[in-house]
């Protein structure tokens, strides 16, 4: 019989929908369940690509007497986290700093008041490497809450007060200097694995925030050694096994810190900021690799991920079936033995794709299988044996069954994939990419916008989910519509930033000008979240502070910057300490420090002049800087879309663009190399 979660729209919850577990999902009503019946809940938090998540489900979850357990003595709660991931990131503080690591599967148990009281992550079905089973915790958190009350309501009030005494105030902690990005950059040196690129051991995460950062910091200030370190992790990242050598696109991270076998889920959000990252190294070096890596990485993105409705689905399973074994087996769709790329191959085609990918007849990964990598590039003129030897061996992996999908459309991630598809398209003149992008803001407003004040987290199958956006849709929703603003020239996606920009200042900004994760008429938890550090994805504070900047340097609005330097106080406060964890804000310091530059390109939209010198202002590296393009405006700027296109006049009745910061602009200019020479960059 199916249980409560049969109704719910989120993959990960309907995956637990038949489950002899009786789930519910986070509601009013478990907890009252709980309180009616006088037992703890028990909750357990996942997401649908989560491998881990699986083992445990099917180990626990699908058993029947684990099940009955559960049922007889819990409530039983269910949470995406990435639908609520509010839910995720308060009770996740608690595991971290109890057990001093965090994870999903996470697993909780708490008061019917919602105060947690025991945690930890994956629970075996039996004891194993010291771990207790998992009904071993059952009847141990059972046994607790019978036997001693007293005690267990000691451990959950004293678990929120420390919760609750970790409010942070940082907004009044200063903007961030020159000095304080270079002893962030110091300290990411000394991190920095100088044979393997990256930064730290096992596992390795790519670190798309901080590979930002050191792009926008060589282009302010010339550090040859921050472009040194971006440019060798992305090479690193590009041939390592952790890249789809077959078909682009990231897997979320390394298992080791060569970057040879990756945990092989594959997220929207990696691949959406990888694409920018290569995209923003092809714009400063040139680079063939990086411009090779964004285009897959775009290309995966719509291929593997774009919906019917023109979004972009959360993540693939690193799971999926093995043919030889029918079970589901983590990586079975991209690893291959020296026989099979023969067979698929030939013998001649197939002893050089053995070479060329790195192939091994012991395998990289498990079982004789190896990872596909690229150890070194192949002599030039094997350019296109080479072509059709990928070519045959992704045809010949489509034919594999294919990992699952998680169809559900993340607000925040989709913003994020908007702006990465909008720059690609336009840098490499691929206005497919930017229709793609434009598409999928047109889904955000139409769908998570529609006839709300407010902005909604998810929707799938093009119907809006129940729950609220956080700081981080808002503030890479935000992103993304500027981004294709200045890309498409189109005012309108301007405009709908400054409405979600509006509501950051309106309901998630304190006094101090620190930013919390929730607005302030949010679901109360336990505690307020308010996260300025980076996970794999950039914190939704400093999010919302580089969109604030951008539209301040849009719009001239005193009040928007005053709210970004505020809101920056945190990289002034833990940029030189833990630069690795909030690059996202150290790259927004290095666009506030460059100004950042507000260019205006005008001209007649079907002058070809008018398009070079737009081309040249997008593909400038100056940090953050923002682009605005159409008809010159009356002095009052009525009449147009763009603020900074005011008063903007044509030099010689030509296409002009004009580079300014703070709104005090250059000599202006109609030739798109001189345009170039000041924002860097590659030339047009």
């Amino acid at each position: 019989m199916p249980n409560r979660l049969e109704n719910e729209t989120s993959p990960y919850l309907l995956q637990h929908a038949d489950n002899p577990v009786d789930w519910w999902p986070w509601s009013p009503e478990a907890f009252a369940e709980a309180r009616e019946r006088g037992v703890p809940v028990m909750l357990s938090v996942g997401y649908s690509s989560c491998h881990w998540c699986h083992v445990m489900a099917h180990e626990s979850f699908e058993d029947e007497l684990a099940a009955a357990y559960m049922n007889e003595h819990f409530v039983n709660i269910k949470v995406d986290r990435e639908e609520r991931p509010d839910v995720d990131a308060v009770y996740m503080e608690a595991v971290q700093a109890a057990t001093g690591q965090g994870g999903w599967p996470m697993t909780v148990f708490m008061t019917p008041d919602a105060e947690p009281f025991y945690f930890g992550t994956y629970f075996p079905p039996e004891p194993r490497h010291g771990m207790p089973s998992f009904m071993q915790i059952l009847e141990g958190v059972r046994t607790a809450w019978v036997g001693r009350p007293e005690e267990v309501a000691d451990v959950a009030q004293r678990i929120v007060r420390d919760l609750a005494g970790r409010e942070l105030d940082y907004g009044q902690a200063g903007t961030p200097g020159p000095e304080e990005l270079a002893q962030a950059l110091l300290g990411l040196t000394r991190e920095y694995d100088a044979a393997r690129g990256g930064f730290g051991g096992a596992p390795k995460f790519p670190p798309s925030m901080v590979l930002e950062f050191l792009l926008r910091h060589h282009a302010r200030t010339g550090a040859e050694g921050a472009l040194q370190m971006a440019s060798d992790t992305c090479e690193a990242m590009a041939r390592g096994g952790i890249y789809d050598q077959l078909g682009g696109g990231f897997a979320r991270y390394s298992v080791d810190r060569e970057w040879v076998v990756p945990h092989f889920e594959k997220m929207l959000y990696d691949n959406a900021l990888l694409c920018r990252v290569y995209a923003h190294l092809w714009r400063a070096t040139g680079s063939d690799l990086a411009r090779r890596v964004a285009l897959e990485t775009a290309d995966f993105i719509v291929r593997e991920l774009r919906t019917d409705q023109g979004g972009f689905a959360s993540a693939l399973d690193a799971d999926s079936e093995d043919p030889a074994s029918g079970r589901h087996v983590e990586g079975a769709y991209y690893a291959w033995t020296p026989a099979e790329l023969r067979q698929v191959l030939g013998e001649d085609d197939g002893n050089l794709a053995v070479g060329y990918f790195g192939v091994t007849e012991e395998g990289t990964f498990e079982h004789g299988r190896s990872v596909l990598q690229l150890p070194q590039d192949g002599p030039a003129a094997d350019a296109e044996r080479i072509a059709s030897i990928r070519a045959r061996l992704f045809a010949a992996r489509q034919t594999r069954p294919a990992p699952g999908r998680d169809d559900k459309v993340v607000a925040a991630w989709n913003g994020l994939a908007i702006a990465a598809l909008a720059e690609c398209g336009a840098f490499f003149e691929r206005p497919d990419l930017v229709e793609r992008a434009t598409e999928a803001a047109d889904l955000l407003v139409r769908v998570h916008m529609d006839g709300r004040a407010r902005l909604a987290r998810t929707s799938k199958d093009g119907q809006v989910g129940a729950n609220a956006g956080v700081l981080e849709d808002y503030g890479d929703v935000a992103e993304g519509f500027l981004a294709l603003a200045s890309v498409t020239g189109e005012g309108v996606w301007l405009e709908f930033a400054g409405f979600l920009v509006d509501l950051v200042l309106d309901g998630f900004t304190a006094e101090d000008g620190s930013l919390y994760d929730t607005a302030h008429d949010a679901e109360k938890l336990i505690r307020r979240p308010q996260d300025p550090t980076d996970t794999a994805a950039p914190s939704g504070w400093t999010a919302a502070a580089g969109a604030l900047l951008s539209y301040a340097a849009h719009t001239g609005s005193e009040a928007h910057r005053t709210a970004a330097e505020r809101a920056l106080g945190v990289v002034h406060a833990l940029g030189p300490r833990v630069p690795r964890f909030i690059g996202h804000g150290l790259a927004v310091a290095e666009a506030l420090l460059d100004g950042p530059r507000e260019v205006a390109v005008v001209g007649h939209p079907d002058d070809p002049a008018r398009a070079a010198l737009h081309r040249a202002a997008l593909l400038g590296t100056a940090p953050g800087a923002v682009v605005a393009t159409g008809l010159p405006l009356a002095a009052d700027g009525s009449g147009g879309e763009f603020p900074l296109l005011a008063e903007r006049t044509l030099v010689h009745d030509r296409p002009t663009a004009y580079v300014c910061r703070h709104f005090v602009c250059a000599r202006p200019t109609t030739d798109p190399v001189e345009l170039a020479e000041q924002l860097g960059g590659v030339r047009p």
